[in-house]
């Protein structure tokens, strides 16, 4: 007897669609693969008399093209090459072959975007809520872009989720589970090969975007207060020895070490809480409506929330990994340049971070309006699909 299978429909399958959709409406308006790495003619020679800038994925894409050249098509080299594993596997995988590129970014990106959506549908229902809550995250304007502009954050925050899953199966909460319907109970297994794992992938992660380092110490905050100081020092160190080291490579051979606050034009990380949001207020009123508005309820609000929770958590002692990784995240949140504030595709793609880390903490506490509330950042983020 023949039986029916019907497609259920997940978030990571809306996601893809949606991004396929997309995809394939700005391929039709522009007739151009290129137009996925928004090429400008202010980096695209060694002539500099012209002025537009394109946007961030070129870097990635003139990486990728020719890794020994690139530097001058690059408007900060050290500071665009510390990114290198997104545009070194778009390489590898189009063998060299330079108009592939383009369309091996996008794939990558498209893949990464949906893989990342289902790893954290996996988690969520590990928690016991909603699966659907990962569009949050698969449908956030600072992931969702990557693919349309092909820049990082995609396959960034993928083997981040990817990270966070294989720690979740590492055994390190120190929760009792059932064994037997008498209420017994014993402590997890501890298994260090998904430690390993787990901290490889923040390795990669690190390479393919630096704010990803915030999820390792996270983890480390959170194995140190748990005293394991033994796994604390081998997520340490295999996280951020692979970047340091490259680092040191980097300022070798280009002569400056990448870490900075930006590219070209970006303004020094701030001092004052929250100073990036402040000075916008002081351009006026007008632009305050225009650039202001968008990063006091995207990341101003979320951040002063995530803060009060997580440190009202761990001076109660109710510590779990996902307290410690929001509150990494959000102690960032106060001190993120003007320069990246007052650019909404910016601030977006600067907190994905802290969109995956409040999903996190708000399913481990069943806080359903939270996680309700965590949807706007769609809407929120779509004006900047363009």
């Amino acid at each position: 007897m023949n039986e029916k299978r019907t497609l259920t429909i997940r978030p990571w399958l809306l996601v893809m669609a949606v991004c396929l959709i997309y995809v394939a409406i700005i391929g039709v308006a522009y007739r151009n693969v290129l137009e996925f790495v928004r090429i400008g003619t202010r980096y695209d020679s060694v002539d500099y008399s012209r002025d537009a800038y394109g946007y961030d994925g070129q870097f990635a894409y003139y990486i990728a093209r020719d890794p020994l050249t690139a530097p001058l098509h690059l408007d900060v080299p050290a500071y665009r090459y510390q990114r290198i594993v997104y545009p070194a596997l778009a390489r590898l995988l189009s063998f060299g072959q330079m108009p592939l590129i383009p369309y091996v970014m996008i794939l990558i990106n498209l893949i990464a975007l949906t893989a990342g959506t289902a790893l954290l549908e996996g988690l969520l229902v590990a928690e016991r809520v909603s699966r659907w809550y990962a569009l949050t995250y698969g449908l956030f304007s600072g992931v969702f872009i990557a693919v349309r502009a092909s820049t990082n954050e995609a396959l960034a925050y993928a083997l981040v989720i990817a990270a966070i899953a294989a720690m979740a199966r590492s055994g390190l909460i120190e929760s009792p589970k059932p064994i037997a319907e008498g209420g017994e109970s014993e402590p997890p297994r501890f298994s260090p090969w998904w430690v390993i794992i787990s901290t490889a992938l923040f390795g990669l992660a690190a390479l393919t975007k630096e704010t990803t380092l915030f999820f390792p110490a996270g983890y480390v905050l959170y194995l140190l207060v748990r005293r394991r100081w033994d796994v604390a020092l081998t997520v340490a160190l295999g996280s951020i020895v692979p970047f340091a080291l490259w680092q040191v490579y980097l300022h070798g051979w280009l002569g400056a070490w990448g870490i900075g606050s930006g590219g070209a034009g970006a303004t020094p990380f701030e001092i004052i809480p929250f100073n990036g949001i402040w000075q916008i207020a002081g351009s006026g009123l007008t632009a305050f409506v225009l650039f202001g508005v968008i990063p006091l309820a995207g990341a101003l609000l979320p951040t002063v929330w995530a803060l009060w929770r997580t440190i009202a958590d761990v001076w109660a002692r109710r510590w779990h990994p996902y307290v410690f990784l929001l509150l990494s995240n959000a102690a960032i949140m106060p001190f993120v340049p003007f320069s990246t504030y007052r650019e909404p595709l910016g601030i977006f793609r600067f907190m994905v971070g802290l969109v995956i880390s409040v999903v996190l903490y708000a399913a481990l506490r069943k806080a359903r309006r939270v996680l309700n509330y965590s949807t706007l950042w769609i809407v929120i983020g779509a004006q900047t699909w363009g």
